[in-house]
């Protein structure tokens, strides 16, 4: 008689946990319909794909173009209502709070590949870049070899901290490789001297160099390491929601308004400080607007 409360209390658990299993298996487009919000992630440093304002509020290039995919999601779903809640994260937390469901989308400057193909998905790629270094401008630091024996920092969780511990190991260089936490964390270790060179995504450092209260102190070296694609970041096995997101893409890479935001991003003054990254469109990128590949990096 003692077990009834025992598979009572079991039958109860399991009826709660079903509509939980239901829930994660549900598409983005039936959350968000159901929710009536979407959370879009985005990141506090990444100039100029999405970072805080003079404002402290969320702006960029690729926050920009998240705000179309919303507006198309409100068109999916019937939810011209659709609440747009917004979420920092770091290259450390952004594909596990996306895989949870804290997040649904994440409009950075992260790196599609392969390995994180595993666990999420990425629409049409949208940037292009490499491993490059950010030093002092009067650093004798000029290229990758000259960091032999010296102190290199790179953002925890990034592809780059990879290449760079797998660099170390295969070219015997012996340089101490330093973690932290966010792009501002790793740049300010150069500045402090605890580091000798940050290593980072070419355009982020330009980012960083160009933000800075005297951008004439610092100097992005080297040659770019492994040339690889941004794009935004969705949930695995979504793919209604992936094509909403690509498509969006494919219209604004069409119709020319994906090379307008280009220019307003990295070819003018931007906020908070006006500064201008004078970065032109890379060859591949310019390719894939005719291609719309989401092809990752191996």
């Amino acid at each position: 008689m003692r077990t009834l409360p025992r598979l009572t209390a079991i039958a109860a658990l399991l009826a709660a946990l079903v509509p939980a299993a239901h829930a994660q298996g549900t598409g983005t487009l039936d959350k968000l319909k159901a929710s009536g919000a979407i959370t879009v992630a985005y990141r506090e440093s990444s100039i100029p794909f999405s970072y805080l304002d003079g404002n402290a509020q969320p702006t960029g290039f690729g926050w920009e173009i998240c705000q179309r995919i919303v507006a198309e999601a409100k068109k999916a779903t019937g939810r011209a209502d659709l609440k747009v809640q917004t979420q920092s994260v770091t290259s450390q937390n952004r594909i596990p709070l996306l895989v949870n469901g804290t997040i649904d989308i994440e409009c950075g400057s992260t790196t599609n590949n392969a390995d994180r193909a595993k666990q999420v998905a990425f629409a049409t790629n949208y940037f292009y870049t490499g491993t490059r270094f950010l030093v002092k401008a009067d650093s004798p630091v000029k290229q990758l070899a000259d960091l032999k024996a010296r102190k290199v920092v790179s953002t925890t969780g990034t592809t780059n901290y990879q290449i760079l511990r797998r660099l170390n190991n295969e070219q015997a260089l012996n340089f101490e490789l330093l973690a932290a936490k966010d792009h501002a964390e790793s740049a300010l270790m150069v500045q402090q001297g605890r580091a000798d060179a940050f290593g980072m995504d070419d355009i982020l450092l330009y980012g960083l160099k160009a933000s800075a209260q005297n951008p004439a102190e610092w100097a992005v070296v080297g040659d770019a390491i492994q040339v690889e694609p941004y794009a935004i970041m969705l949930r695995k096995d979504d793919p209604a929601f992936k094509k909403l997101v690509d498509d969006t893409l494919a219209g604004l890479m069409k119709s020319g308004e994906f090379e307008a935001l280009y220019k307003k991003w990295f070819q003018s003054p931007i906020p908070p400080k006006n500064i201008n990254l004078n970065a032109p469109m890379s060859k591949e990128l310019r390719d894939n607007l005719k291609a719309l590949s989401d092809k990752p990096a191996m």
